[in-house]
């Protein structure tokens, strides 16, 4: 057993206790009244989902185990003269809430080597794909397609034992994340390259093999690695871990949970906001006829765009109160590596220019920019040029985060979700409406 799974299997031991005393003498304590707008407008801020792996502080930002993003930074171990942790150290945090040594880093790194070889049908399939296809839905499919090789849905057919049954939803949930990357990259490749695929480095960690296969050189191994774990959990609550846990409630496997996780993922409002972010910032430049933007003419047009009843992209946060730490992590990346960048310029002139206007116009509950913010401008810059991919990158690193989460669902033996419905006219008598 590697280092890993065995410390995994000893939280887990100490862990269930908790969970069990909780739903045996405090299973009658009330969590949170729940509103009649909060049942209609989609569950938001209803308490009724339990993780251990991340907590969004509206002040810090995302804690990823209880470390804030800064502190998750500068604790993990990273690579040889870079400036970001390895992922593989990362996934560690994620499943035991401590810190990893690099020997148990690089343990974990040879462990997703053995495991990232992709089957060879996976790639059939994506080819019998037209290739117009959108590469979320090329994503989706390789991961479901890779389903006849989960240990979980062959543990659950030999005899199903509760106690253990996280041991091969562990074993599914690294296959898939030590393989995501080369999938990613083989679509990316084989759809906006001509077909020219560039095999996997085997000396490379899962950041720097990433930025190999999609043929970009450093520092994008150090983007690859920023990225995957700044988008890694967001909470459960959010679409695409509500989703993976969901289905997984239903003793699926990790393959089915993740693929329908993705397809969340894709949706408009969920997934796709740094790519129109992105968007927006390019046809700012084009209105002001990529000038270099001064502090006047950033307030006055975006004093215009608000004033025509529109809003301004990357700015606001449902539960955060101040910048974004994703966004910060990122921001100090271009400051580093791209300062002159002319997106950057706008972006970070936003930044100086755009806080102090939301709140003088007094309708922003948060008016500090977010992770959506940036993120498009970093891949840009580095040549990712094709807005559809950015889900794609976003979908692996969200992978870590909601992996991680339905490993511990399964030891937890948390239990199939069935929220109760009610009909509108229950709850036009609920309302005392007549």
């Amino acid at each position: 057993m590697s280092t890993l799974k065995a410390k995994l299997a000893q939280k887990i031991a100490e862990h269930r206790p908790r969970t069990t005393r909780l739903v045996k003498e405090y299973g009658d304590v009330k969590v949170a009244d729940v509103k009649i707008e909060q049942v209609i407008g989609g569950a938001r801020g209803i308490r009724s989902l339990v993780t251990d792996i991340s907590y969004l502080d509206p002040m810090e930002g995302i804690r990823f185990r209880g470390y804030t993003i800064p502190e998750t930074m500068a604790a993990l171990p990273k690579p040889e003269g870079k400036d970001y942790p390895y992922v593989e150290g990362f996934w560690y945090l994620l499943l035991t809430g401590d810190i990893p040594t690099m020997e148990e880093t690089l343990e974990i790194v040879e462990d997703f080597k053995k495991r990232s070889k992709v089957p060879e049908y996976v790639y059939d399939v994506l080819k019998a794909l037209p290739k117009e296809s959108h590469p979320m839905v090329m994503f989706s499919t390789a991961i479901l397609a890779m389903e006849k090789e989960s240990k979980f849905a062959k543990f659950y057919e030999e005899g199903f034992n509760k106690m253990t049954a996280w041991e091969t939803m562990y074993e599914d949930a690294t296959d898939l994340l030590a393989r995501l990357p080369e999938i990613a990259a083989f679509i990316y490749r084989y759809k906006y390259k001509n077909g020219d695929i560039i095999a996997g480095d085997p000396n490379q960690d899962m950041g720097g093999n990433f930025a190999h296969m999609m043929g970009i050189g450093a520092p994008y191994d150090d983007v690859a690695r920023m990225y995957f774990i700044l988008h890694s959990d967001h909470e459960s609550g959010n679409a695409s871990a509500h989703t993976t846990h969901l289905v997984a409630s239903t003793l699926s496997d990790a393959y089915y949970s993740l693929s329908a996780g993705l397809n969340a993922l894709a949706g408009p409002l969920h997934g796709l906001a740094n790519q129109e972010v992105l968007r927006w910032l390019q046809d700012v430049m084009d209105k002001l006829e990529g000038k270099e933007p001064t502090e006047e003419m950033m307030k006055q047009f975006v004093w215009d765009t608000l004033n025509s009843g529109q809003v301004i992209p990357g700015f606001g946060h449902a539960v955060l109160r101040k910048t974004d730490p994703r966004y910060q992590s990122q921001r100090e990346f271009c400051e580093k590596h791209l300062p002159n960048d002319k997106i950057f310029k706008y972006v970070d002139m936003l930044y100086r220019v755009v806080p102090d206007i939301l709140v003088e116009q007094g309708k922003a509950k948060n008016p500090w920019p977010n992770v959506d913010a940036q993120s498009g401008v970093i891949q840009w810059y580095y040549g990712i040029t094709e807005y559809d991919f950015y889900t794609v990158m976003f979908g692996v690193g969200r992978a870590i985060g909601v992996l991680a989460n339905i490993t511990w669902d399964r030891a937890l033996g948390y239990a199939l979700e069935r929220p109760k419905s009610l009909t509108t006219k229950m709850l036009e008598d609920i309302a005392g409406i007549k």
